[in-house]
């Protein structure tokens, strides 16, 4: 690193070596190609040979609309007043914001007129509301971004085929699947910096993999099967991968992204942003961009206000509710679809087009979501004109848009839609009202997805007034477990979509009574889950074996805001974020509630365990490991044994330095004390000895005189 001097030494320096430095042009001194003088950046952003920077060229305000008509300078006046009344409508048009050239030869209008609006957004706003738009049978308008048309005059007139990059091969980015102790990733966010650890359960501790300061502005996300991080930044978003070096792998360039999201085959990368109107009446303005993960290319962009997203869920930012797209057909990533009024809109990822060039009308149509692994949705429409028409629950086949099951509902308040992760098992939440209308109770009916005609069951609580707190289905698995009944203490009620050798009929496994839980997390795997009273409840943990129908464990993380599996369900995060002030930092548990290692770090963000991807043995290799699980642990086993001897001789180390630093310490004082035993001789008149043992011990009366009082006494 070049050591960093002020002006004035270089001035004196200057004089020094007989320089006039104030005859120097300092805008010709130039650094050697290649060199640096051991000055690095760490912004990669800012090494323009590698990638050029695009900068703002102050055009990106203004629109050109062609197809006007020709008219004489007469009828000028109305043309111009006839084009602001229409472009005013959408933005705020700059003062001598409309200039339509004339010819000068005729004194006629050119046909085409520039417009320039406050902002960048409201010119792209008018550009999506008025490209196409028929003033009248002769002319229909096509509008341009001045910038484009900028484009189009540089496009030389002869083709020159594309330079070809000779080929070299990446880093492998699933090499971190192949670790030979078979450890987890994951990543955390505390105060400026990012970082990601093996979990090193065995050692007891996290072992870092990479650690960088400012890597992004907001947040950091996997994506779904752990290939890419994706970090957030002014100028767009940004993937890293690799095994433990991290290199950018593609940028997505979209200003002031504020969310992202990944398709679940990671084949494509959602990014959206809002933008202040320059007119307080106006909606935020919303553009979403859908790019291809792997080569960067923009395959479809969504442009609209605020309020053209907000269908559909509670709300995301700005009244948006996130995401705007759900994902469906599985791993595919064949299709993705979005809630509009009275729509469902559903395109396909070959062309980025609605299927069938129409969209699904459905009327008041309020939520919708895929089945996790078919080409399925449920959709969802409430009661209307006060009951004569029920709510109702449908599926849809896509791309046919069969539907293939409906269940009308009856005296209904909210319904809440849940997917088996495998797609066996749709289960709806209803709330319904009483004959009263004064309260509601909560029932499920359970679709079973896979079977013939997908039958329907009703399942009502023992207690139909009991509030439903949180309901999950087991991973993989068929059962699921319901939070239900009152704060602080509810039950926690767990049932098979199996009842023995029926597996066509549900039945209740157990129910524990009066816990101190509020959320549901199972094992990714299964069988296990924790009941965690989180929030108002302190952190609160029970580790539960479904199986077994037993509490492995209790445990507390004092004010816990979090809790998330790895991968594998072999271990557990706690953690506590900055929602707290204190106890910032995350725990990591065994999956049956031992407490392995504590990292308490200050304002701390986020911890996101990397996913995996889906195992690449076939059942019948994942059963005969199962089966022959022993003969297979041995190795492990064998290893956990050298392991736990290291940690003991390491144990062992810690205790034989401290044995030395005390002794050493020991010596120096006695060596103080032996070197002042002259002083305390004197002090003592002479004593020598320094033992304890004798001393003459002499105790001493003492007369005090307390209280004095005088009294007359008179005598007869």
């Amino acid at each position: 690193m070049a050591d960093v001097i002020s002006m004035e030494q270089i001035i004196a320096k200057a004089e020094s070596l007989g320089i006039d430095f104030s005859t120097m042009d300092l805008n010709s001194i130039h650094i050697p190609p290649g060199e640096d003088f051991g000055i690095v950046s760490d912004d990669e952003d800012l090494r323009r040979e590698e990638e050029a920077m695009e900068f703002d060229e102050g055009f990106g305000n203004i629109i050109v609309v062609d197809n006007l008509p020709v008219v004489p300078k007469d009828k000028f006046e109305k043309l111009e007043g006839v084009v602001k009344k229409i472009y005013s409508q959408i933005g705020v048009i700059k003062e001598d914001g409309v200039w339509m050239p004339v010819d000068p030869d005729t004194q006629k209008t050119l046909g085409y007129c520039f417009i320039e609006y406050n902002t960048p957004q409201e010119a792209e706003l008018a550009k999506e509301k008025t490209h196409g738009y028929r003033l009248d049978k002769s002319h229909i308008f096509a509008v341009n971004m001045f910038d484009d048309i900028e484009k189009f005059m540089k496009v030389p007139d002869q083709w020159a085929p594309p330079e070809s990059k000779p080929y070299t091969p990446g880093e492998n980015l699933h090499h971190w699947l192949a670790d030979e102790k078979a450890r987890d990733q994951f990543v955390i966010r505390a105060a400026t910096d990012t970082e990601v650890y093996w979990n090193d359960a065995r050692q007891l501790k996290p072992d870092t993999v990479y650690k960088r300061a400012f890597w992004t502005e907001s947040f950091v996300q996997w994506s779904p099967l752990g290939t890419y991080l994706a970090t957030i930044h002014r100028q767009g978003a940004a993937v890293w991968g690799g095994a433990t070096t991290f290199n950018r792998l593609m940028r997505y360039a979209h200003p002031q992204v504020k969310l992202i999201d990944f398709s679940p085959g990671e084949r494509f990368l959602v990014t959206y942003s809002s933008h202040e109107p320059s007119n307080p009446r106006d909606t935020h303005r919303v553009v979403i961009n859908i790019f291809d993960v792997r080569t960067g290319k923009l395959m479809r962009d969504f442009k609209g206000s605020a309020d053209d997203f907000a269908a559909g869920g509670t709300g995301g930012v700005t009244g948006v509710s996130w995401p705007v797209f759900r994902w469906g057909g599985g791993k595919e990533d064949k299709y993705f679809a979005r809630l509009g009024k009275n729509v469902i809109s559903v395109y396909e990822t070959e062309t980025f087009t609605l299927i069938d060039k129409k969209s699904i009308k459905v009327d008041h149509v309020v939520d919708f979501c895929w089945s996790p692994t078919d080409p399925i949705f449920a959709l969802f429409v409430p009661e209307l004109g006060g009951g004569n028409q029920p709510a109702r629950v449908s599926l849809v086949q896509i791309p046919s848009k069969d539907e293939l099951r409906q269940k009308n509902l009856f005296s209904v308040s909210d319904c809440k839609m849940y997917w088996q992760s495998k797609g066996e098992y749709l289960a709806v939440k209803v709330d319904r009202y009483t004959k009263t209308k004064k309260s509601t109770y909560t029932g499920f009916e359970l679709f079973r997805i896979k079977e013939r005609d997908i039958p329907i069951e009703v399942l009502e609580l023992e207690n139909k007034n009991d509030k439903i707190i949180a309901f999950a289905w087991e991973p993989k698995g068929h059962r699921f477990a319901v939070i239900h009944g009152d704060n602080p203490r509810p039950d926690i009620s767990f049932y098979s979509m199996r009842s023995g050798t029926n597996t066509g009929r549900v039945s209740k496994l157990t129910t524990l009574k009066g816990k101190q839980a509020n959320a549901l997390y199972w094992s990714p795997t299964g069988r296990f889950i924790i009941l965690a009273g989180l929030k108002g409840l302190n952190g609160q943990l029970e580790f539960y074996d479904v199986d077994e129908l037993d509490t492995m464990a209790t445990a507390e993380h004092f004010m816990a805001t979090d809790v998330e599996w790895d991968p594998t369900g072999r271990y557990v995060a706690t953690s506590v974020t900055s929602v707290h002030e204190m106890e910032n930092g995350f725990n990591i548990w065994s999956f049956h509630g031992k407490l392995l290692y504590r990292i308490l770090r200050d304002h701390f963000f986020q911890y996101l365990w990397r996913p995996r991807p889906p195992t690449l043995l076939t059942p019948e290799k994942e059963e005969e490991v199962a089966k022959n699980l022993k003969k297979y642990s041995k190795k492990y086993e064998a290893e956990d044994q050298d392991v736990s001897l290291q940690l003991s001789e390491q144990d062992r180390e810690k205790r034989r330095v401290l044995k030395e630093e005390w002794e050493r310490w020991l010596n120096q004082w006695n060596s103080f004390v032996e070197a002042e035993k002259l002083e305390r001789q004197k002090l003592r008149d002479g004593e020598e000895s320094d033992e304890e043992e004798e001393y003459e011990a002499k105790e001493v009366e003492v007369e005090e005189v307390i209280d004095v009082k005088e009294e007359v006494i008179l005598v007869d």
